[in-house]
C-alpha cells in the first residue's frame, strides 16, 4: 500500500486580489438587484450548537460512555431526536428511547459534569470563526442565542480566542421562559440590541430554530446540522450547506474578501493513509490518476474541514510529489484525484 500526505496549494492572493476584488463589486451590485425584495438587515442573531460549533461529536463521546452504565448502547443514528431542543427536552427523550430508570431531573445531574469535562476540546465548525471575526471586525452587532444554560454557553466558547467579546449579548436557554421553536429568545436578543426583529439575520442549523426566527419576524438562514433533513426547512430565506457559503452583501452586509477567483485560501492541513485504487470517470474516461483514502482513523481531522474540492499537493512514498486535486465527500471515502505537475 502507497500513503499519501495532502495539504492545500497556497493561493496567489496578491497577485490576483485586484482583479478578484473587482468581479466580487461587480457580483454584490448584481446580487443586490436580483435581491431587491430581500429586507436589508443590520445585525446577525447566532445559533451556538451545530451552527458554530461541532457539538455532534462530543454528545455523541459523552452519550455512549454514559449509557454503558445503564447497559444500554448509544446510537448515533437516533441523534436528530436531540438537536435543538432544551436540555431537559433532551433528556425527556433520551429516557424515552432507551428506557432509563431515572427523572429527567436526574438524568442531566448525572450528565453535566460528563458534558463539562469536554466542552474544551469543542472545535468550531467550517467557517464559524472566519464569520464572527469578519463580523467583529465589520462593527456588526452580533447575539448568541442558544437553548443552552447560559453558564453552557460561556463554558464551551471560553476556550476560543475572541469569540465571547465579540457578542454584543449572550442568551442562554435559561434567560428566558421558553425555548426554541418559541420566538422568546430572539426576542429577547433584539431587546437587548435595541433594534427591530424585521432588521434582524438569524442562522440556525436546527428547524427548532428556524421556526424560532421566523416566529419572531426575523430573516432566517438555516445551514441544517442533518443535510437529509434539509427538506424539512422550507421556512427559511436562505438554505446553505456551510457557513462558508454565506454571501453576507445579500443581506446588505459587508462582504468577504477573501475569495481569490471563487476559490477561498486555507491554511495546510495534512491528512495520510492506505490508497485504495481509484475508479469512476476520472479514471476510465479522462485517463486521469485517481485514488480513494478511507477516512478510517483520521474522521476527526476531516470534521474540521467542510466538504467540497480541495487544491494541493499528493506525496507517493515510492513516486514523489503530485499536484492533486481533493474532493472530499460525505461518505466511507475521500476521493483523490491526482496527476503530474
Amino acid at each position: 500500500m502507497k500513503r499519501l500526505i495532502l495539504c492545500p496549494e497556497s493561493s496567489p492572493v496578491s497577485v490576483r486580489w485586484k482583479h478578484n476584488h473587482q468581479l466580487r463589486a461587480y457580483y454584490a451590485v448584481k446580487m443586490a438587484g436580483e435581491k431587491s425584495l430581500r429586507k436589508l438587515v443590520s445585525c446577525v442573531i447566532l445559533g451556538l450548537d451545530g451552527t458554530l460549533l461541532n457539538t455532534d461529536a462530543i454528545v455523541s463521546e459523552v452519550l455512549k460512555a454514559f449509557l454503558v452504565k445503564y447497559g444500554k448502547q448509544w446510537d448515533g443514528r437516533e441523534a436528530h431526536r436531540i438537536i435543538g431542543k432544551t436540555p431537559l427536552e433532551a433528556a425527556a427523550t433520551i429516557m424515552e428511547d432507551y428506557g432509563l430508570p431515572c427523572t429527567s431531573d436526574k438524568l442531566i445531574m448525572e450528565i453535566t459534569p460528563l458534558f463539562s469535562d469536554q466542552w474544551c476540546k469543542i472545535k468550531p465548525l467550517p467557517g464559524a470563526d472566519r464569520l464572527i471575526k469578519h463580523l467583529k471586525v465589520n462593527g456588526v452587532a452580533m447575539a448568541l442565542a442558544s437553548n443552552s444554560p447560559r453558564a453552557s454557553v460561556e463554558s464551551k466558547i471560553s476556550h476560543l480566542q475572541g469569540w465571547k467579546e465579540s457578542f454584543s449579548t449572550i442568551i442562554g436557554g435559561d434567560e428566558v421562559r421558553m425555548g426554541k421553536p418559541s420566538p422568546e429568545i430572539f426576542l429577547e436578543a433584539v431587546e437587548r440590541l435595541s433594534v427591530e426583529p424585521s432588521n434582524c439575520l438569524v442562522i440556525e442549523d436546527s428547524l427548532s430554530g428556524v421556526m424560532a426566527g421566523k416566529a419572531a419576524g426575523m430573516e432566517v438562514i438555516a445551514v441544517p446540522s442533518l443535510p437529509k433533513q434539509s427538506h424539512l426547512y422550507t421556512s427559511a430565506d436562505e438554505m446553505l450547506n456551510s457557513l462558508i457559503d454565506l454571501q453576507l452583501e445579500k443581506w446588505g452586509l459587508p462582504p468577504f474578501e477573501d475569495w481569490v477567483e471563487g476559490t477561498l485560501p486555507v491554511e495546510p492541513w495534512y491528512i495520510g493513509g492506505p490508497v485504495i485504487k481509484g475508479y469512476g470517470r476520472g479514471s476510465k474516461v479522462l485517463g486521469i490518476p485517481t485514488a480513494n483514502l478511507s477516512t478510517e482513523g483520521y474522521l476527526e481531522i476531516l470534521s474540521e474541514h467542510q466538504s467540497g474540492v480541495y487544491f494541493g499537493w499528493a506525496g507517493l512514498s515510492t513516486r514523489g510529489i503530485y499536484k492533486m486535486v481533493m474532493n472530499i465527500l460525505v461518505g466511507t471515502h475521500t476521493s483523490i484525484t491526482a496527476r503530474r505537475p
